[in-house]
């Protein structure tokens, strides 16, 4: 649930690589980068690679919200990592590199 920051509406993250850990971001980055994940990221493997979603985010990704593509690549990492530490995402750690898909 969205809580209220000085800068604006915040959203709770966790770290699907360390467990019990959060922070609060940008909801309206948030969302729109969530957004972006879960129409790019495919529900069947192989699924993308890391390098894959950042290309594929930044063409989907409002420049007004990404004016630069540091900022599309730290968020798809920040969503990703939340998103699959609540059982949306998944990635698959046999593949090389990594990749991951949907789950729902």
């Amino acid at each position: 649930m969205p809580s209220k920051g000085p800068e604006g509406p915040k959203v709770v993250v966790e770290n699907v690589n360390v467990p019990g850990y959060t922070s609060r971001v940008d909801a309206a980055h948030y969302e729109a980068m969530k957004g972006i994940l879960l129409k790019i990221l495919p529900k069947s493997a192989p699924g993308l690679t890391q390098n894959e979603m950042i290309a594929e985010a930044s063409k989907h990704a409002d420049r007004g919200l990404f004016p630069a593509a540091g900022k599309v690549s730290w968020w798809v990492k920040c969503v990703q990592l939340d998103l699959e530490a609540k059982g949306v995402v998944v990635r698959d750690k046999r593949a090389k590199p990594l990749r991951w898909r949907r789950l729902r």
